[in-house]
């Protein structure tokens, strides 16, 4: 019997590979959730839990001024992490990679509780975060592989509310258990959670990877991690630039550069990339990317410098700043649950960050010129508000960048997007924090001298200073926090063009 000539030709040999086949969304969806849950809500709580304790550590262990490189330290181990965990997922499958990444995170938690000076907690969160660093990863992927791409939006309403809830059980948790048990207990608290977290992992369908040979791509790490540390180290000397210096400036401007050519030839060359560049050429994904890296900085940058602010500024103990910092936390995730049914809804997802951006930048402005003006619970109320619009930019992110990148890619599309926004979180922290302290040292060197014991006496000790010096600190303090607030608007702003510019504006 002949063929009409309009009838395409059978494929010829095996059908490509599909590491998610066709299947009910809502049943497969709900039988993996409860089992990336707890990783994701490991990954998201860190940030929060972590950051109402910095002043406490700062206190406990000095070096208040690397007291960034607690959070940065970790975000630079997960960006490393994230694409190795993605690649490694697509062909080796993601339940064992999950478990893997949740023994090392625990492992590393531990360690960190341990430590006894701010050094071995900033090598220690390194560890850390090489765990971290395929939590995300992993979750979003298993998400991606089991859920129509226009179904992704609607689930990811319950990928936020864990995002809530973690949220809120972080500054809260984090706040409480500083006060009460010390700085140490924020990491020992991931024991128990994560036990529980392999537990459930293990039962995840055990889905086979493509089985291609997995070649890892050390050079191209190598150059990354040179890259990464060089421009860190870079600013901070900036911070605390003086003519002796130059040298070592130079030298890591070249490094800097150097690294970062090497790291782009070596990707285009590179058999299995650590830095998928096929991905990366489409102008949707790297737009994406680059908007989810300016979000990390946002976000992240807030939550490092917030409690440090109303520490200092507000004298509010550890407990209070967890409360204080619930208006933000959970207005993200407000925003996000609101984004998610929208585009589920719509099939628009661009806009929503186009819009919501504009909002972000005016409100973080605002906080940078008058939050002096305000008083802690003002602040916190205004930062909550704010935070909604911030809601609208990761889940179009994840839905965006998954959409293009198709099923074969779907764990190296989730790595993208984890790689760029801790990329941005490790540099928008560290950017944020030498502006803070170079805003500092550049009005007075003995109010730099005296940040560090305010940050463990708090109002306390800003009350013991004599009147007319304690309103120079005040002014003073307030300035530099005045400078890092603004700089962290001018990340929303850049974050704000990039929305606007995404060509996929509608799945």
């Amino acid at each position: 019997m002949s063929r009409s000539p309009r009838e395409p030709d059978p494929p010829a040999g095996p059908p490509p590979f599909d590491p998610a086949p066709p299947a009910p969304a809502g049943p497969s969806f709900f039988r993996i959730f409860f089992s990336i849950m707890l990783p994701m809500f490991l990954a998201v709580v860190d940030q929060t839990i972590v950051a109402t304790a910095l002043p406490a550590i700062a206190g406990s262990l000095g070096g208040v001024e690397r007291i960034s490189w607690i959070v940065v330290a970790y975000l630079v181990a997960t960006t490393v992490a994230a694409p190795v965990y993605g690649q490694l997922g697509d062909l080796l499958g993601r339940r064992r990679l999950l478990v893997i990444a949740l023994v090392f995170f625990i492992t590393a938690s531990l360690l960190c509780a341990v430590s006894t000076s701010i050094e071995m907690l900033i090598a220690m969160r390194i560890l850390q975060g090489l765990g971290g660093g395929g939590l995300m990863t992993l979750s979003q992927a298993l998400v991606g592989e089991t859920v129509p791409p226009r179904e992704r939006a609607h689930y990811q309403g319950y990928l936020a509310a864990v995002m809530v809830s973690s949220s809120t059980f972080g500054p809260v948790a984090g706040g409480f258990l500083t006060e009460h048990l010390g700085w140490q207990s924020v990491f020992l608290v991931n024991l128990p959670i994560g036990v529980l977290a392999i537990f459930l992992a293990t039962r995840l369908p055990k889905r086979a990877g493509s089985g291609a040979p997995f070649r890892f791509d050390l050079l191209g790490a190598l150059l990354f991690a040179v890259f990464i540390a060089s421009a860190l180290v870079l600013l901070e000397q900036i911070r605390r630039f003086d003519a002796a210096l130059l040298p070592l400036v130079l030298g890591l401007t070249s490094l800097v550069v150097v690294s970062l050519v090497l790291l782009a030839w070596r990707e285009k060359v590179a058999p299995d990339p650590m830095l998928p560049v096929a991905l990366l050429r489409n102008p949707t994904t790297w737009r994406s990317d680059a908007l989810a890296a300016c979000h990390g900085a946002i976000l992240v940058s807030l939550l490092t410098f917030l409690p440090i602010y109303l520490r200092v500024v507000g004298g509010a103990s550890p407990a209070e700043t967890g409360l204080l910092l619930l208006p933000m936390t959970i207005g993200v995730g407000i925003g996000s649950m609101v984004t998610g049914r929208a585009i589920s809804r719509t099939g628009r997802t661009a806009i929503f960050p186009s819009l919501g951006l504009i909002f972000v930048v005016l409100g973080l402005v605002v906080v940078g010129l008058w939050s002096r003006h305000m008083s802690s619970t003002q602040l916190a109320g205004f930062l909550g508000l704010t935070a909604i619009f911030m809601g609208t930019v990761m889940g179009v992110v994840q839905v965006t960048i998954q959409s293009t990148a198709g099923p074969g890619k779907l764990g190296a599309a989730a790595a993208t997007v984890q790689f760029s926004r801790a990329l941005g979180a490790a540099l928008g922290t560290a950017v944020v924090g030498s502006v803070l302290f170079a805003a500092l040292a550049g009005q007075d060197p003995a109010t730099a001298g005296l940040f560090g014991e305010l940050l463990q006496g708090g109002a306390d000790r800003l009350a013991a200073l004599p009147a007319a010096t304690r309103a120079v600190v005040e002014g003073e303090v307030a300035d530099a926090f005045r400078a890092a607030f603004l700089s962290i608007a001018g990340f929303a702003a850049l974050a704000l063009i990039l929305a606007w510019s995404i060509p996929l504006r509608r799945i």
